[in-house]
């Protein structure tokens, strides 16, 4: 499987810098990560962004909690570029699932991102609601479940299975928390994976043999040792 890798950051430097690199195919942006990289005004910063990511996709999400007002918001983003994808929550903050968003936005021919999705449930509901040709891509957080000692593969696995039948639906590998889970995620068979800039970095530079990493452990604890004139 040839798991695409997008990256998670709203930072407009690190979007310039990472827009250029041909491993990075896509972009995914989050209201938190919009807070972090200054954006006082969301919709100019958001076509700040669109004037340096032009061509590869990128999700921008309704801030909403009403349905009405998620897809009234959904409706504008989406008016902003060919290549935006609208992230929409699962739920609302109420626990109410965003069914009437989903299924309106997707009846438009508008490209979604359904976030915050955690079971295969939550897929399944997602999927009885959508067309077959608009795309669609199914955000799994892999690392939160994880962070609450939830095991989140099987999720994927039953995820992966359903979608199977949808060829205009990608499910997503999220809330990355080291490396390997690009592996984990290319291994499962996800479509896209979304990793924040710095471990981008480290996949970069994959190859290295277990004898390098243990040599290069055992100097390092060398060094230390030395720097701080540890005698015994």
């Amino acid at each position: 499987m040839n798991t695409k890798i997008f990256c998670d950051i709203a930072d407009l430097s690190s979007i310039k810098k990472f827009n250029n690199k041909s491993i990075v195919k896509g972009f995914t942006t989050n209201p938190s990560l919009m807070r972090k990289a200054g954006a006082k005004d969301y919709e100019y910063y958001s076509k700040k962004i669109l004037k340096v990511c032009r061509n590869k996709p990128i999700s921008f999400e309704v801030f909403a909690d009403d349905q009405d007002y998620m897809i009234e918001q959904g409706r504008i983003i989406n008016s902003w570029g060919k290549n935006v994808y609208v992230k929409v929550p699962v739920v609302n903050s109420k626990n109410k699932f965003s069914g009437k968003v989903i299924k309106e936005l997707n009846s438009k021919d508008i490209k979604l991102n359904i976030t915050a999705v955690y079971t295969a449930k939550q897929t399944e509901k997602i999927l009885k609601l959508i067309n077959k040709k608009t795309k669609v891509i199914i955000s799994i957080f892999a690392g939160r479940a994880g962070d609450a000692g939830k095991d989140p593969i099987p999720e994927f696995t039953k995820s992966i299975k359903l979608a199977k039948k949808f060829k205009n639906v990608e499910i997503l590998w999220a809330s990355v928390r080291e490396p390997y889970n690009y592996v984990q995620a290319k291994q499962l068979g996800c479509h896209i994976i979304t990793i924040p800039p710095v471990i981008i970095e480290k996949i970069e530079k994959f190859g290295k043999s277990f004898n390098q990493l243990t040599i290069e452990t055992v100097k390092a604890f060398l060094v230390d040792s030395k720097k701080s004139n540890f005698k015994i």
